[in-house]
């Protein structure tokens, strides 16, 4: 790896953070700086280690993960913060983005999944989990957070919107590939430009850019 990601992490459930901590002690190029079981032990650890990425539980004691990010992001303006959700927490997930939170994973995800997510905050991209339902996606594109205000419009070639469209459906290379009449390779080369552009890891980081940029409306997910 061209980095080594120092990383702290904030969750008040111990047995959920020694799983976590076992797998990210693995790592080379990821150092577990020090964890939290609440928002301000967070704080604390923060400014002790500087880490350059914070993965925090929404849901704490004493001070929630919404409040000790909006803290974090005024007083460190760099540091990277993935918020850490259950399934049935959409309006909070919502509430961390807009606190400054640069990503949000499920706590369910896989193990591949949490380092993509680290790696990709780390580079100062958003990161939104593979798991994002419609109606999280939805909620998202009418929130105030917007990651995509301060960067430079991207084109799409008409080719290139249809098939955006046809991800965002949730089909497979090989669906899109029979509807339009294109190879499945052809269409999985599109796709892999498509994410490119948008700078994006999956298919929730497409449907969101999509949303965001009105490439396709939240009623055409339904």
């Amino acid at each position: 790896m061209k980095y080594d990601i120092r990383l702290a992490v904030a969750d008040d459930h111990e047995i959920f953070l020694d799983g976590l901590a076992l797998m990210l002690s693995r790592q080379e190029h990821i150092t577990l700086v020090g964890r939290a079981a609440d928002g301000r032990e967070l704080l604390d650890l923060v400014h002790r280690e500087k880490p350059d990425v914070v993965m925090t539980d929404i849901k704490m004691p004493k001070m929630d993960g919404i409040a000790a990010t909006r803290q974090l992001v005024q007083e460190m303006p760099g540091i990277r913060v993935i918020a850490l959700s259950m399934f049935d927490e959409e309006g909070l997930i919502v509430e961390m983005l807009e606190a400054g939170a640069k990503g949000y994973l499920l706590k369910n995800a896989d193990k591949l999944e949490i380092l993509e997510a680290i790696e990709h905050v780390y580079e100062d991209h958003t990161y939104y989990c593979k798991s994002t339902s419609a109606k999280l996606a939805g909620m998202i594109a009418r929130s105030k957070f917007n990651p995509y205000r301060q960067k430079e419009a991207v084109t799409f070639t008409d080719r290139e919107q249809e098939i955006i469209k046809l991800i965002c459906l949730q089909m497979t290379a090989q669906q899109i590939g029979d509807r339009i009449f294109l190879s499945k390779r052809t269409v999985e080369g599109y796709r892999t430009r498509i994410l490119e552009k948008m700078n994006v890891r999956n298919t929730a980081g497409v449907v969101m850019y999509a949303l965001k940029h009105n490439l396709i409306r939240e009623e055409d997910l339904a």
